[in-house]
């Protein structure tokens, strides 16, 4: 019985510190920790397809409904776990803010966004959007906008 609690104790801290390590992000090549830099910021062509596209948009409205309403059957509606707070805040980014390369981290209902947005029409959108996910107490920005360049992939020879 002695092993099977040590080794219980023992899985649930390794994934807990590991569901701990990673920032939600927008692209797979935006910013891994808060202090993190992104990847090629300007080239915004695969990030915004993803974006764009009806399937993904699909799950990303899905997630953030099964999010919500797990928190409601669990527990008290404005008090979110920091992971899925995150998640909701990068759902609806990504869902909304096409070409971005954006991290999402959360604090007891204080979220950090950092990395970058093609424009700064779609920069004075990341707090209003943040602060539509219920629990969502304040929104500290650490994002630049980039001007996206042309795909060079997309050049017709």
């Amino acid at each position: 019985m002695k092993n099977i609690t040590s080794f219980l104790l023992g899985i649930t801290v390794l994934f807990g510190a590991g569901a701990c390590q990673d920032l939600a992000k927008t692209s797979p090549d935006a910013p891994s920790s808060l202090d993190g830099t992104t990847e090629d910021p300007a080239q915004v062509q695969d990030a915004r397809d993803d974006a764009t596209s009806d399937t993904r948009r699909a799950q990303l409205d899905s997630d953030i409904r099964a999010r919500e309403g797990r928190n409601n059957v669990m527990g008290d509606p404005l008090e979110r776990a920091n992971f899925d707070l995150a998640s909701e805040v990068r759902s609806k980014l990504e869902a909304n803010i096409t070409g971005s390369k954006l991290g999402v981290a959360a604090d007891d209902g204080m979220v950090t966004i950092t990395g970058t947005v093609p424009d700064q029409q779609q920069y004075d959108s990341i707090t209003t959007l943040a602060q539509e996910i219920r629990g969502v107490q304040d929104v500290k920005l650490d994002v630049q906008v980039v001007e996206p360049v042309e795909n060079p992939d997309s050049e017709v020879q």
